[in-house]
């Protein structure tokens, strides 16, 4: 399954993650690798969670 992710810097200088098809899936980290791979993480525990994964 192909999900788009959305990555943007935040004024704070973080990068925070967002998955347009799956509202609520976010997630955040300290670097752009960081963030892939926590809003990863997001996804395979939302896709779980909804019985997909």
């Amino acid at each position: 399954m192909k999900l788009h992710v959305k990555v943007e810097k935040d004024e704070s200088g973080y990068y925070v993650a967002e998955v347009p098809a799956l509202p609520g899936c976010l997630s955040q980290g300290k670097t752009y690798v960081e963030a892939i791979a926590n809003i990863t993480e997001a996804i395979e525990g939302r896709l779980e969670l909804a019985g997909i994964g």
